[in-house]
């Protein structure tokens, strides 16, 4: 099947199945690539933690921070069902940067993602990929943002409302009522954007090979591993990622690592026209998608 031809099965599919996305798989060697919608811009969700923890190890090394630093980090107090980490605990605790970063990226914990925003604001991470000669990922506002939606507020037998109305209070420009949701003024980028960062992560020239190698080991402990992991970790591929979800936002971005020296980066962000928390169906469906783009390319 030629890649035209492919790409037109698989958007029936999406389509079929509910979502629609900004998928993009690349050849990190040689560079060839297949995507559907790869500049599609998407809030992005957790998976600004992954130029977050970039832009931290970086300040580390020139020695703005230190990593074994201690802080004091309150609590969550998030009681419903979902977030992990220091978003559940009770009480204070103290916690080094370093593991700050191992939750924030590992475990996806927002409160300890906010705790490092508070050393290195978005504004520092935007100069940063800035430097780094990244563009396309916009770092705009915390992860407390992202527990300020409507989902918060329905009772629980509810919280398809709030699904209901992410789907519908869209805007045909990318705008949308809830700012969480609205490329212009949440996290965002394109799957192409975040596989330059990738990219540069997994070929760093333009980033630090230690910064690099920090972020890559970082993404390889992750524990959320019910997307796209299923697809593309195996006894002769090494799997390394970060999930981002949101209301009706399912996302993955990772790199898959071959044992015959194959590496591919994959990024999907998909987004949901079915008003339920629960999808597997929509996680199984993205995988397929991915790694059967990936599989076109590794076979070309």
């Amino acid at each position: 099947m030629s890649a035209e031809a492919l790409v037109r099965q698989l958007r029936t599919e999406l389509d079929d199945g509910g979502l629609r996305g900004s998928f993009l798989v690349r050849d990190l060697k040689s560079g060839h690539e297949l995507g559907i919608d790869a500049d599609r811009v998407y809030p992005i969700a957790s998976l600004v933690k992954v130029p977050l923890a970039a832009a931290t190890l970086e300040r580390i090394r020139l020695g703005e921070l230190d990593g074994a630093t201690q802080l004091e980090v309150a609590p969550g107090g998030v009681t419903t069902p979902g977030p992990i980490g220091l978003t559940r605990f009770r009480h204070p605790a103290r916690i080094a940067v370093d593991d700050l970063l191992y939750l924030s990226t590992a475990l996806s914990d927002g409160v300890a993602a906010d705790v490092l925003f508070g050393l290195t604001p978005p504004a520092e991470i935007m100069r940063t990929l800035d430097g780094w000669g990244l563009s396309g990922i916009a770092v705009r506002h915390l992860m407390a943002d992202l527990v300020d939606t409507p989902a918060e507020r329905f009772d629980a037998g509810e919280v398809d409302l709030a699904h209901a109305l992410a789907i519908g209070a869209g805007t045909a420009g990318r705008g949308h009522r809830l700012a969480q949701l609205d490329v212009t003024r949440a996290n965002a980028a394109s799957a192409r954007a975040v596989l330059d960062l990738l990219q540069a992560l997994w070929t760093p020239s333009r980033i630090d090979p230690a910064v690099a190698a920090g972020v890559r080991e970082l993404m390889a402990h992750n524990v959320i591993r019910h997307r796209l992991t299923p697809d593309f970790a195996s006894d002769a591929a090494r799997w390394s990622s970060k999930t981002g979800t949101l209301l009706n936002l399912r996302h993955e971005a990772g790199v898959v690592e071959h044992a015959d020296g194959r590496v591919f980066g994959v990024v999907a962000l998909t987004e949901s026209r079915v008003p339920a928390v629960l999808q597997p169906e929509a996680d199984v469906l993205m995988a397929r998608v991915a790694r059967e783009l990936r599989d076109h390319l590794r076979g070309a």
